[in-house]
């Protein structure tokens, strides 16, 4: 497995990243037993960073990472992070406190080593979003007084909304990670946006990011599943999540995922899911892609994928036309 600095901080992690979360959903929804598999499996094949939220089945996804940790042994990289809503405004820094200390119990620990805020950040900061401006005065003091404490190793944000208001906050916040979307249907958070194309302008904010040592976790590298090239969900995901800087729904981007598959013709690729994950590991301004499963075969089949290495010339000078 191949092992990335995350930024600024001083740990090593590797290139996939084991995504807790509802869209894959088998930390929320599957048995303790195949979860306990499944994450000793990932830990066997060198997975070293699992990212986990409050958010993510009510606390249930935090509570069956702990268990299958525990029951392991073994002490991974683990993220976590808080979600404020609109009733919660008034008192940011009590909600954060107050959500990682449940965290914690959740996933039974004294500490987590990378804490995260959920929210978009815009400058317009209408809920669920916030501005720069409250960010960085009534969300980091509360996450620096944490890090003292020692009960965070370090903090970071989850990378929605504008380039400018995300960037401002990394500048001046402290932050050492951010969750970013990059995939083949939108990788303009590292390069340029084709012209013609109807994706939203991610603006190179990962390559704004990477440049002052922030640690870039990739999201959404699958699109949600819409890069397998199929509307089919399994039966652990959520239904047709919402796009997050992609298309106007998720029958739009399986729709878009397709004009890819003459790379897969060409031998590139043994499918969409491959190409996509290989793509995603490419920019080594990105230091882990979290990808989520919905089973142990899934999580086998993205690890192969990214073990065959980037994509060739070639298959770049495709996409291209593409």
């Amino acid at each position: 497995m191949d092992m990335r600095p995350l930024g600024r901080t001083g740990l090593e992690v590797s290139v996939i990243g084991y995504g807790c979360g509802a869209i894959g959903g088998l930390m929320v929804k599957g048995s303790a037993t195949e979860q306990d598999r499944a994450i000793g499996r990932a830990l066997d094949q060198g997975i070293t960073y699992f990212d986990t939220a409050s958010a993510y089945g009510d606390g249930a996804s935090e509570r069956n990472l702990g268990r299958a940790l525990r029951g392991l042994g073994a002490n991974p990289v683990i993220g976590t992070k808080v979600r404020i809503f609109p009733e919660q405004r008034g008192d940011v820094a009590g909600t954060i406190a107050a959500s990682l200390e449940a965290s914690l119990a959740r996933l039974g620990r004294e500490r987590v080593d990378i804490f995260q805020l959920h929210n978009p950040i815009t400058a317009a900061g209408a809920a669920p979003a916030f501005t720069a401006d409250a960010i960085l005065e009534q969300a980091v003091p509360a996450l620096r007084r944490l890090q003292a404490e020692g009960k965070i190793g370090h903090y970071g944000i989850t990378g929605l909304g504008d380039a400018s208001a995300l960037l401002r906050v990394l500048e001046g916040g402290g932050f050492a990670t951010a969750q970013m979307p990059y995939n083949l249907l939108n990788p303009s958070g590292v390069a340029p946006l084709k012209a013609g194309s109807d994706m939203p302008d991610l603006g190179g904010v990962i390559a704004g990011a990477a440049a002052l040592g922030v640690g870039v976790m990739a999201i959404r590298v699958l699109a949600g599943g819409a890069l397998s090239g199929t509307e089919a969900r399994g039966p652990m995901g959520v239904p047709a999540p919402a796009p997050i800087a992609s298309g106007a729904d998720y029958a739009a981007d399986v729709a878009a995922a397709q004009r890819f598959r003459p790379l897969v013709a060409a031998g590139f690729a043994a499918d969409l899911v491959e190409l996509a994950l290989r793509f995603a590991a490419m920019p080594r301004e990105i230091s882990t892609i979290l990808v989520g499963s919905g089973s142990v075969e899934e999580m086998d089949h993205a690890v192969a994928a990214i073990a065959r290495g980037p994509l060739p010339p070639e298959a770049l000078a495709m996409l291209e036309t593409l």
